[in-house]
Parts: structure tokens; C-alpha cells; sequence
């Protein structure tokens, strides 16, 4: 009887009570290379013991006239779950590494793994040497982003007192046109669409509420 299956990365074994049937490797050369071939296992060379589960195949693979489960003539295996494999391959590797780093002997073997994780960080300029390099590095950040900041508190003072005196020359070409010593219009003519289409009382609101506020603290 069957023991477990061959497919890489699958558990199943042979339990009565467990609706897993097995099924051998076919006789046939071709049907048997491709089988071989659908597994994909390393240097696999399948024996007269060797199984592979029904979880592997599609339902149309099966006969089930009889009162077992029977693969037809045609059927091949079509259902693997390799990333499982591949994952678990990967963490034995990891793990044998790390294994392989803590008793490694010191020789020239050693010395030359040294010299090409050195060349590595030689390589790849976001790899600090040392901890006063990144120290340094993160200091000469600390100094750009202050003075990016000034820059910054510049550029608002400027922006604001450009603005002061957009307000207070649409106040006067406001005032003016009020007490008739401009025509009629004269703001729509000089004056941007969106600061002519305010009121004169909306101006004033506007000019105090800017002289009350305050620049923020960066």
C-alpha cells in the first residue's frame, strides 16, 4: 500500500478513513515521461512504489463507474502547489546558511567571502561603512532641511506682502471709483477678474484679516 505521495511540497498519506486515493506511475514510457516531466522534481526517477495522490488531478480525470476510484488512459496530473515548495526550499536553504555562518572556519575561503562583502558595500553608496559615516551623513540632512525651511519662511513673507499690496491697491482704485474720481469700471479694467468682482467691504475684511495674522513657526 501506499505510504505518502511523491509530489514536491505535498503532505498526503495513506489514511483509510481520508478520501484521498493514490495512484502509480503509469507503465507506459511516453505517458510515464510526461508524468515525470508534470512533477517536476530534480533528478526524479519514479520506482514501482511510487505514487502520486488524487489531489493532483482534475475530476475529468477520473472513472468512477466502478466502486473505486480508477484514473483513465488519458490522464496526466495537472494540479501542484510549487510556490509552497519553493518557499520551503528556500527557508531549508536560509537556515542552512545561517547554520553554516556561525561555525564557519577562518582560511582563505573565508577571507575571500570577507573581500566580496566588502566590494559589495564599496559598490552601493546608500551602504554605510560605519556608524560615524551615517552620524555625518545624517547631520549634513538635518542642515539642508533647516535651510530649506528659511527658504521656505522667505518665500511666505514674500508672498504675503504681495499680497498686502494687491489689497490695498484694489481698496484704492475701489475708494476712488466710490467717491466718483474714477469712472464707472476702471477696476474691471486694471484689476484681475477675481479681485474686481469683490466688493469694497470684502476688501476691507480681507486687508485687516491679513494684517492679524501671523507667519507659522517651521
Amino acid at each position: 500500500m501506499p505510504t505518502n505521495c511523491a509530489a514536491a511540497g505535498c503532505a498526503a498519506t495513506y489514511d483509510k478513513h481520508v478520501d484521498v486515493s493514490f495512484h502509480r506511475f503509469p507503465l507506459d514510457p511516453k505517458r510515464r515521461k510526461e508524468w515525470v516531466r508534470l512533477v517536476r522534481r530534480k533528478n526524479f526517477v519514479p520506482g514501482k512504489h511510487t505514487f502520486l495522490c488524487s489531489k493532483h488531478f482534475e475530476a475529468s480525470c477520473f472513472d468512477l463507474t466502478g466502486q473505486t476510484r480508477r484514473l483513465k488512459m488519458d490522464a496526466v496530473p495537472t494540479i501542484f502547489d510549487f510556490c509552497t515548495h519553493i518557499k520551503s526550499m528556500k527557508l531549508k536553504s536560509r537556515n542552512l546558511l545561517k547554520k553554516n555562518n556561525t561555525c564557519t572556519p577562518t582560511g582563505p575561503s573565508n577571507l575571500k567571502s570577507n573581500i566580496s562583502s566588502q566590494q559589495v558595500l564599496l559598490e552601493h553608496s546608500y551602504a554605510f561603512r560605519n556608524p560615524m559615516e551615517a552620524k555625518k551623513r545624517i547631520i549634513k540632512l538635518e542642515k539642508e532641511i533647516a535651510s530649506l525651511r528659511r527658504k521656505m519662511k522667505t518665500c511666505l513673507q514674500k508672498e504675503r506682502r504681495a499680497t498686502r499690496r494687491w489689497m490695498k491697491a484694489t481698496c484704492l482704485v475701489k475708494n476712488l471709483e466710490a467717491n466718483n474720481i474714477l469712472p464707472k469700471g476702471t477696476s474691471e479694467h486694471i484689476l484681475p477678474t477675481a479681485l474686481s468682482s469683490l466688493p469694497l467691504e470684502d476688501f476691507k475684511i480681507l486687508e485687516q484679516d491679513q494684517q492679524g495674522k501671523t507667519l507659522p513657526i517651521l
